[in-house]
């Protein structure tokens, strides 16, 4: 269980009715949020990474099935998750932010840097004995903006972003609909951003655990499967190939 799941676990308490999500009459694991007879939980593999995540998730995003935020954590030991509120500080949150071991970048389209705010879009540099705590804004495009324009501890932090159109990204998510054309999803973005970092195993590893959980995700529910068939194959013979290294 990681941080992820902990959060799932602690919004899940909160909530008073049953929360809607689509797909709801579907028998889901807990973790990976499949159908139970669709879960991958025992095929999750840990990468070694220098870099940490640090997922900021908007209210009930944690609780969708859909969300691809956790499987950052399934392959990245250091992923952290928080709710994000636009009215409390969150102590804890804070404590990491000023954590001496990370240096944090929000990850972030370029387009909405503020002027003179430093953009890093190809090396990503670290200061001598710090690791990269990199800032997911987890949620729908609106979600996310707003998160990255309501949030002043985030302001004066640098940010990574890449141009889909220089990297010739396309998104490979059919689970929702997407807020303009291209948008990644966040475990899309993760692996561009671990690739940017020189972690081409890691970016490689998460890529495909994306592919095995689209795949296995729409098999669990009433709509055509738009994922690749061959992405447990793929995923299992990449893992194989690392461990022989």
């Amino acid at each position: 269980m990681h941080a992820v799941h902990r959060l799932y676990q602690y919004r899940k308490s909160l909530c008073t009715t049953v929360f809607a999500a689509r797909g709801q009459r579907v028998k889901r694991c807990q973790l990976c949020q499949l159908a139970q007879n669709n879960c991958i939980c025992d095929l999750a593999v840990k990468g070694q990474s220098q870099a940490g995540f640090l997922l900021l998730m908007y209210d009930t995003e944690v609780l969708k099935p859909s969300n691809t935020g956790r499987l950052i954590g399934d392959v990245i030991p250091d992923t952290f998750a928080y709710l994000w509120s636009r009215t409390e500080e969150n102590p804890e949150l804070l404590a990491l932010l000023q954590d001496e071991q990370w240096q944090p970048y929000v990850v972030f389209p370029a387009q909405y840097a503020e002027e003179n705010r430093p953009v890093f879009q190809k090396d990503i540099p670290c200061e001598n004995g710090k690791r990269p705590l990199f800032i997911m804004l987890d949620g729908s495009w609106r979600e996310a903006k707003k998160i990255f324009r309501k949030s002043p501890y985030l302001a004066k932090l640098p940010m990574v972003s890449f141009n889909l159109e220089d990297n010739a990204v396309t998104s490979r998510y059919q689970l929702r609909s997407a807020g303009g054309e291209n948008q990644l999803a966040t475990a899309e973005v993760a692996a561009r951003v671990l690739a940017m970092w020189g972690e081409h195993a890691n970016a490689k590893l998460l890529d495909l655990w994306f592919d095995v959980f689209s795949y296995q995700y729409q098999k669990s529910v009433c709509q055509s499967n738009k994922g690749n068939a061959d992405a447990l194959d793929n995923f299992t013979a990449f893992v194989e190939q690392q461990q022989a290294v």
